[in-house]
């Protein structure tokens, strides 16, 4: 799945604002730049379809929500990406995380150390809950 940066700017106003919609999408995205209601709300439509947001009927609106996460989302993301050029039992992705974390600080470090270590410990859990 590739998004551009319309529809990325949208997913990020509306995990910040909760729901919206499109024309409260329009007032906030397009302050600065600029921008056609009919763009936003044909935004707000592909992400519909995409399956990243929820949407109701209000009155004459459609209100719209993040249907996941920023984070389940970038998971979702680097499983695309990686699923089209590692194939199974390949290094690659470990090597290309071992790069991208070199940038990170000490405090971000510690962090991810900190998820990989609930990781694995949800993992023990999963397996000793199937015995």
């Amino acid at each position: 799945m590739i998004l551009g940066d319309l529809e990325k700017r949208v997913l990020q106003f509306l995990w910040e604002t909760s729901e919206a919609d499109a024309k409260q999408v329009h007032v906030a995205l397009t302050k600065r730049r600029g921008g056609a209601l009919n763009t936003i709300q044909s935004t707000l439509d592909r992400l519909f379809k995409k399956d990243l947001l929820t949407r109701q009927k209000q009155g004459h609106a459609y209100y719209y929500r993040a249907r996941v996460g920023k984070e389940e989302l970038v998971a979702q993301l680097i499983q695309n990406v990686t699923c089209d050029f590692i194939s199974e039992g390949e290094d690659s992705l470990i090597a290309a995380f071992s790069s991208f974390s070199a940038g990170l600080d000490d405090d971000k470090l510690s962090q991810l150390e900190k998820l990989i270590q609930q990781q694995r410990q949800l993992r023990s859990q999963e397996v000793s809950d199937a015995d």
